[in-house]
């Protein structure tokens, strides 16, 4: 099983930084890269408790669906995805969203485990981990963005 913690700091309100989090359009647009849509479900707006919403996107030459749903929330505090289908045996990602002063400290704590056994492990330490760590920085630097310039709009 790998853990990945990452903290970003953003000069907004946690509420602005807690919505922008949830917003299924930010999202798409953090990962045009990976050509990511949502198919399925949720597929615009913010997602909310119980809501799912089934993803696909392109990794490593791969055409991937994953379907995630929010299974724990407490507004501009945290929430919780988990994954339903997809191609992860498990994935469970925090996000917690800590207001000091006119700053917030959006944490992650993603979790993910490959399928396959000790092969799976093998390719979660070879590259895995840090393909996700890399993808998860770019969608922080996204929202980081785009609460910062709502509040200076």
């Amino acid at each position: 099983m790998a853990i990945i913690k990452l903290t970003t700091k953003i000069k907004a309100p946690a509420a602005v930084c807690f919505d922008l989090s949830r917003s299924i359009d930010l999202h798409v647009n953090s990962m045009e890269h990976t050509h990511e849509k949502a198919i399925a479900g949720k597929t615009s707006g913010l997602i909310g408790l119980n809501d799912w919403v089934t993803w696909q996107a392109n990794h490593f030459g791969l055409k991937l669906n994953m379907t995630i749903r929010i299974s724990e929330f407490a507004a501009n505090d945290y929430f919780i995805d988990e994954i339903e289908k997809g191609p992860f045996k498990m994935m469970r990602h925090l996000h917690q969203f800590k207001q000091v002063g006119s700053f917030t400290f959006m944490e992650d704590e993603f979790i993910f485990k490959s399928p396959f056994g000790y092969l799976g492990k093998l390719i979660d330490w070879l590259f895995l981990e840090k393909y996700m760590r890399t993808l998860l920085l770019k969608r922080n630097k996204v929202i980081k963005a785009a609460a910062e310039q709502l509040v200076i709009a």
